[in-house]
């Protein structure tokens, strides 16, 4: 079968494509559009065909990995990804002579912390995928364009939003980790993209059983809480609704505090250890509660434990909505309710 590959670059970072001819041990890649030097190019292209060869490049599924290319002075971190086009996949479907092109889309930058960013480049290949059509979009004046601005799009939006917002940060935290409502007014299109993607790479949407995250949204939903609002027609975002906790409050200085380095990758590696706090903080109270169902002690350990983490209030919702069918659990649940309010 005949195969075809793109690949593209961004900010400066190169990047490269290939596509292949017919089938034989060794695959052929043609090129359909890089930014990279030639011979770092051909190098790209040999690595390539050698993951091909070996199967090891699996349909709309990213892999990043150290390449060493003839670029000055460092190895490059190299993301890479195989997909088909829709379109013409039926078409071969129903036309037993026709095989669809395939490609493969190459992203290089400084490092493997790439990797960071895989479920992002994933869905971005996704949705170059659907808006590829080569007969009816020309490669320079629409593919081209989408595979240069990458870095931009998939690997820049929490960087951005950490700078807009700075020390009002806290307040989205908070938002994301309590699955309160948010609404975002008088926005430009990409600033309100990147407040979407940062809640949702903030939530524990994944790391939280699906129908406890359900559950949650539509108790935040019912509470007296209104969505929170941000008004982005100022220079500064204007918040409406905010809540915070002192949680929330430490880990906007950890992201603040790294913002002088302007690094996207430093400022995902922190969101994601806040995430990772945030369920050992669950997992932690869930055992004292195990503990506290036979035990006045373990009852205190679970309230002081709310009391001094910090994000008590949240994590008290979270175990309540996930302890709800489990009356042992739910009466010690109902108790630190009351002494929280107290």
């Amino acid at each position: 079968r005949s195969w075809q590959q793109g690949a593209g670059s961004g900010d400066g970072s190169p990047s490269s494509a290939a596509a292949e001819t017919p089938s034989s041990e060794d695959f052929s890649l043609s090129l359909l559009d890089t930014n990279l030097p030639s011979e770092a190019e051909t190098e790209l292209r040999s690595f390539i065909a050698k993951r091909l060869t070996k199967g090891a490049l699996f349909e709309g599924m990213g892999n990043v990995v150290s390449v060493g290319l003839s670029i000055p002075e460092y190895k490059v971190g190299c993301y890479y990804c195989r997909f088909q086009q829709e379109n013409l996949l039926e078409m071969a479907t129903l036309e037993s002579d026709i095989s669809a092109p395939e490609y493969v889309v190459c992203f290089l930058g400084g490092s493997e912390k790439e990797d960071t960013f895989r479920l992002e480049l994933d869905k971005y290949i996704r949705s170059l995928k659907i808006n590829l059509d080569l007969e009816q979009k020309p490669w320079e004046t629409h593919i081209n364009p989408y595979l240069q601005s990458w870095f931009e799009n998939a690997i820049c939006p929490i960087q951005r939003v950490v700078q807009l917002f700075q020390e009002k940060l806290e307040f989205l935290l908070y938002a994301a980790l309590s699955y309160t409502p948010v609404e975002v007014k008088n926005a430009d299109e990409r600033t309100e993209k990147d407040i979407s993607r940062f809640l949702a790479a903030a939530s524990l949407q994944g790391l939280v059983q699906e129908g406890t995250m359900t559950s949650l949204c539509i108790a935040m939903t019912e509470e007296q809480h209104k969505s929170m609002i941000i008004d982005c027609s100022g220079p500064q975002p204007q918040l409406h609704n905010a809540a915070s906790n002192r949680f929330c409050e430490d880990w906007m200085q950890a992201f603040v505090n790294g913002a002088e380095g302007g690094n996207p990758f430093l400022f995902r590696q922190i969101l994601e250890n806040f995430k990772l706090k945030a369920i050992q903080d669950i997992n932690n109270l869930k055992r004292f509660i195990r503990q506290a169902e036979m035990n006045h002690y373990a009852l205190f350990k679970c309230y002081m434990f709310l009391k001094n983490c910090g994000s008590g209030d949240i994590l008290l919702k979270i175990v309540k909505v996930e302890h709800a069918e489990m009356p042992e659990a739910r009466n010690v649940v109902t108790v630190l309710e009351e002494f929280m309010r107290e």
